[in-house]
């Protein structure tokens, strides 16, 4: 993919040009491009012939940080490469992060990148080279080319070990970044999933699970969205920043998704017609068979969302003894496609006028149930 996408960019480039990058490997081609350089730019550093020789193409910004970056760069370049590898690496590292710190303070992302691609073509086994892939990766970000950098944080997942630097994990950061970064459902799965199953101590697995299983959604892996969810729901009272119903909303589908479904009904006018019959037999043992299974609700209309409110002093019998109770001819002028309203009264104790809701149900997973109605719960007293 890496060696096909450079192949794609050298076809637009002069021969001059290529000529001069046909020394580099296939990776440093690939950052100079990334980084923006149009044909024709100076790249001076790229490749220098004489190991000594300080590019002026690198000593940028006022003449204070050019003899800054000149110092630096000659301290680089007389390191001894017939050193131990690991020894000339850690200290070659210091110097190169000094001199990177001095292009991002100036915003020299080009010659940042440039100055980063040469340091990994010319020690290409360097452990450090991965952290070289972040600081650019993260330049990126900088620049306001979000695409680009998170190319480059797929590049460090896919092809480099990982890296602690101060205790923190680079592909822990980069998977993170990621999920920023990116908006596709099927690899958002694989970044949560990456981060679930190798950093469970340092994520948040209560998010990444409920965001799992809304990604799952996404490209239609419904069975993998209801084990999400499931796992989501182990964590009780998590919260999911975005989304407030969470809990509730994950409960719905794994709790439907168990239950047997049989109170469905195919058409909204079959379930009203239904209820309103049991309503004027006064039939409430009838009537109450027809209510949702699962995640049914009894609540007034200022009380909070929750899927069960209610529920545990909710007797439809108790409500019906002796009462005459009736219902309008026509759903409330608030029912829409998805949802619908009939308003009843007459009920015993206490609120005489509900709202009898009834709800579409979105359950893709299973096609014959999925667009089906249920009567899934009531509102007490008169609408707000």
């Amino acid at each position: 993919m890496l060696l096909a996408k450079i192949k794609h960019i050298v076809y637009y480039v002069d021969m001059k040009n290529i000529c001069r990058l046909l020394s580099l490997s296939p990776l440093a081609v690939y950052f100079f491009f990334a980084s923006g350089c149009a044909i024709g730019d100076d790249v001076g550093g790229v490749v220098d012939m004489d190991r000594h020789a300080v590019d002026p193409y690198y000593l940028t910004g006022a003449k204070e940080k050019q003899e800054q970056l000149k110092n630096l760069w000659t301290l680089l370049n007389q390191q001894d490469v017939s050193a131990d590898a690991e020894l000339l690496a850690e200290e070659r590292f210091s110097l190169v992060c000094e001199i990177a710190a001095v292009y991002m303070r100036q915003n020299e992302y080009n010659v940042l990148h440039n100055f980063l691609a040469s340091q990994i073509d010319a020690m290409p086994d360097n452990r450090y080279n991965v952290y070289y892939l972040l600081m650019i990766a993260y330049s990126h970000i900088q620049r306001e080319a979000p695409q680009v950098a998170a190319l480059y944080f797929e590049i460090i997942l896919n092809n480099y070990p990982d890296m602690l630097v101060q205790g923190k994990s680079i592909h822990f950061a980069c998977l993170n970044q990621l999920l920023d970064l990116v908006a596709d459902s099927g690899r958002r799965v694989k970044y949560y999933q990456e981060l679930i199953t190798r950093f469970p101590d340092q994520t948040n697995l209560a998010v990444d699970y409920f965001l799992l299983g809304k990604a799952y959604e996404d490209i239609g892996e419904w069975n993998l969205a209801i084990q999400a969810y499931t796992q989501f729901l182990t964590f009780v009272g998590a919260n999911v920043p975005g989304f407030p119903d969470a809990e509730q909303y994950a409960k719905h589908l794994v709790d439907f998704n168990k239950s047997s479904k049989d109170w469905t009904f195919e058409t909204l006018s079959g379930l009203v017609n239904t209820v309103k019959t049991a309503i004027a037999a006064g039939d409430s043992w009838q009537l109450w068979r027809y209510r949702a299974k699962v995640n049914f609700f009894a609540r007034s209309w200022s009380e909070q969302d929750t899927s069960d409110s209610g529920m545990a002093e909710f007797s439809l019998p108790d409500f019906m003894q002796g009462a005459n109770v009736q219902y309008a001819a026509t759903l409330d002028p608030i029912s829409n496609a998805t949802e619908a309203y009939l308003k009843t009264w007459g009920w015993s104790q206490f609120i005489s006028t509900w709202y009898l809701y009834f709800r579409k149900i979105y359950f893709p997973l299973n096609p014959d149930i999925h667009g089906r109605w249920e009567w899934a719960g009531v509102y007490y007293g008169e609408k707000f």
